[in-house]
């Protein structure tokens, strides 16, 4: 018995073993109980409204088109677009390059004798004609000289008569037989060579006059006048490098520009024929047109570092707005295709289908129609086909519209047609209507627009 119940008895338990055991750590099942309470609570407070919102919006006139939450038919919205009416115009073709503002003449404005500049008659930038006097050189020197050339004609002259007069009486003589011919033919002799000292101070006395009116120095050409180079009560020479003053040619004036190798042919076709190529010269920034002129020539070589042709244009310049060295944009106007259908570069829309636009209907359903694009600006296009004079495109607000879309249609400032019979068919714009900056007049493209 003492042996079984040393077996049936349990060990000793010690102080350490009686403590209580610590339960398993479970945060982690907290932890994921707390997140799906959290994210319970976010869709019922967040989620849960929106989809309320979204599908009362589908269920409401106006709202997103196609069908509701519950497969129930929307409808379609009404899109505020802006539009232009489509017009029948010319649209034209220009080539544009980068020319720079020549003077036809520049003169350095030289003394042409040495001397004293008493006098400067003339202001810096003044506009002046050809004769006008500008600056004033002591005369007084040159006017010394032109008397001493008056005084020796005379004394020549007053000799040749005196050789005249013996000749006539040796002729007399002569013929008595009192001298002998060899004494006659000397006295004629000297006769002719005081006609030619007479020449001699004639001459003399030119080149005297020359020189006195070389001191009173005027304008070569008419033009502008740049700044003063010299002052007056300098002394001047014919050999100074600077010289006095620079006189620009303004009236006409001519721009170079610079056009891709490519276009030359046809610029060379139209000259052949015998036409005027109008150019025109736009600002800096290439938005404003300053003035009109033509193309007078064509360079006579290309340039192979850049592949590119120069051309010369002339300008009248009434108005003296271009200035030499000015920078410009040059548009020259090479061919006018006729007879298109004109709307806003805008109304153009790009995708799979093709080339088209949203034309607007009578009952303010926008419906999209391919159409064909004969020639381009960057502010219109000329169509051939898919639209006709007097139809209404969207010219702003496409990305908001499918076909068939219903939309409140605003009238943008109408663009005219450019060309001969631009503005024969103007369309109004609508009272009050609101500016739209996509709607300007129109410029020519840069580049060629084909």
């Amino acid at each position: 018995m003492a042996h079984l119940k040393s077996m049936d008895l349990p060990e000793p338990v010690t102080r350490e073993e009686a403590a209580p055991r610590p339960a398993k750590s479970r945060w982690w099942i907290w932890l994921l109980v707390v997140g799906i309470v959290a994210v319970g609570g976010w869709y019922y407070h967040d989620g849960h409204p929106k989809a309320q919102a979204e599908n009362s919006r589908a269920n409401m006139p106006g709202g997103p088109a196609g069908s509701g939450q519950n497969g129930m038919p929307g409808f379609n919205p009404i899109v505020p677009v802006v539009v232009a009416t489509a017009q029948h115009g010319d649209v034209p073709i220009y080539f544009t390059g980068l020319g720079t503002v020549t003077a036809f003449n520049t003169v350095t404005v030289h003394s042409r004798v040495d001397g004293q500049l008493v006098s400067v008659a003339f202001k810096e930038g003044q506009f002046v004609h050809q004769g006008d006097v500008l600056a004033q050189i002591d005369p007084r020197p040159f006017q010394v000289v032109l008397e001493q050339a008056e005084g020796a004609l005379a004394k020549d002259q007053a000799q040749r008569k005196d050789a005249e007069t013996n000749f006539e009486r040796f002729k007399l003589l002569f013929n008595e037989g009192v001298i002998p011919k060899q004494q006659l033919d000397t006295q004629q002799a000297q006769v002719g060579q005081f006609d030619g000292a007479i020449k001699t101070d004639q001459a003399t006395i030119d080149s005297a006059k020359l020189q006195l009116s070389f001191t009173h120095i005027t304008a070569p050409i008419s033009g502008r006048i740049g700044l003063r180079l010299v002052d007056a009560g300098n002394m001047v020479h014919a050999t100074d490098p600077g010289g006095l003053l620079v006189i620009t040619q303004l009236q006409p004036i001519s721009v170079v520009f610079s056009l891709p190798q490519d276009q030359l042919p046809q610029v060379v076709a139209k000259l052949r024929a015998g036409g005027q190529l109008p150019v025109m010269a736009y600002d800096r920034d290439d938005t404003a047109k300053i003035a009109s002129g033509t193309l007078a020539s064509i360079d006579n070589q290309i340039d192979t570092t850049t592949g590119t042709y120069k051309l010369k244009a002339v300008f009248s310049n009434d108005n003296n707005i271009l200035f030499p060295n000015q920078f410009v944009n040059v548009h020259l106007l090479v061919d006018t295709k006729r007879n298109l259908t004109v709307v806003p570069i805008t109304a153009i829309q790009r995708g799979p289908q093709g080339t088209y636009v949203y034309a607007v209907e009578h009952n303010n359903v926008a419906k999209i129609h391919t159409v064909t694009v004969a020639q381009s600006t960057n502010e219109n296009a000329g169509l051939s086909s898919g639209l006709n004079p007097g139809d209404t495109v969207v010219i702003d607000g496409q990305d908001k519209l499918q076909d068939e879309s219903q939309v409140s249609p605003n009238f943008g400032m109408p663009r005219r047609a450019t060309g001969p019979n631009a503005g024969n068919n103007p369309a109004s714009p609508a009272p009050n209507a609101p500016a739209n900056p996509a709607a300007q007049p129109t410029q020519p493209s840069r580049g060629a627009t084909r």
